[in-house]
């Protein structure tokens, strides 16, 4: 490969990995934010109390409105309701595989989870999709350029969403040693975790790669998307992305209107 194509790949890695951060930023003024103007109506007598429960209900709806991604979407540090907050219980078999199936405006997208490998993430995406967490919801981000990737999984469609709480990293020697650009090759068709860019901030937010892929080993690959649903994302990403850009809304919308997770 040559250096020109080497440095436009490592520019690719680090707008991706910074706009990552950028939208965890965004995601946490907006958390203090909220915090603040919740605290000030609470002190405004019975009225106010009851204003008060009321955003809190619905800011913790179904655990939809909170996280990191990103795309796998790296970021910084959880919020602190998000770090003490309980991921779901283990429920899953932690022998077995699991299909994830994604129907989809764009067509059936399904990816199966080793539960062996990662437990703690495969028992995640069965309690989220157990509960409709997904469903309704559009893979917000399309990347074209260094960076192959479609990233689903924000109820909120902007890259700032989650489920309320985190999960750790898992399987992440799983594609070997990071070379000398301190990246490894993610390879058409994995599913990975996206996170903030610290350690153990995984949510509900997950990328499929549509082609090979070199992101630094710091993202859970925990799927493998069968050659239909390859296919699938692959014409979305050859479709581009809205405005022309490299990143940003594909240009054919991908709504998830049906999320399931079945034992295999």
């Amino acid at each position: 490969m040559s250096s020109s194509e080497q440095r436009r790949r490592q520019l690719a890695r680090e707008k991706f990995e910074r706009q990552q951060k950028r939208r965890e930023e965004a995601r946490l003024r907006t958390r203090r934010i909220t915090a603040i103007v919740a605290a000030s109506v609470a002190v405004v007598a019975v009225v106010g109390v009851s204003a008060f429960v009321v955003a809190g209900k619905d800011d913790g709806k179904d655990g939809k409105k909170d996280e990191a991604a990103s795309s796998q979407s790296p970021e910084p540090t959880p919020s602190e309701s998000e770090s003490k907050a309980p991921a779901p219980p283990m429920t899953i078999d932690k022998k077995a595989s699991y299909t994830m199936s994604l129907g989809t405006s764009q067509g059936d997208i399904a990816f199966t989870m080793d539960a062996a490998k990662t437990p703690q993430t495969a028992n995640s995406f069965k309690a989220l999709a157990d509960k409709g967490y997904f469903d309704g919801t559009k893979c917000h981000r399309l990347t074209t350029q260094g960076i192959f990737v479609l990233q689903c999984g924000d109820p909120k469609g902007d890259g700032t969403g989650g489920p309320g709480y985190n999960i750790p990293d898992e399987n992440l020697t799983a594609l070997g040693k990071a070379g000398a650009d301190g990246a490894v090759t993610f390879p058409a068709g994995t599913v990975a975790m996206a996170n903030t860019g610290q350690p153990g901030t995984g949510g509900s937010q997950f990328f499929l790669v549509y082609k090979d892929t070199k992101l630094p080993p710091t993202y859970t690959p925990f799927g493998k998307l069968d050659k239909a649903s390859l296919k699938a994302v692959e014409k979305v990403g050859a479709a581009g992305v809205e405005g022309g850009a490299g990143d940003g809304a594909p240009k054919l919308a991908v709504e998830i209107k049906k999320a399931t997770v079945k034992k295999v």
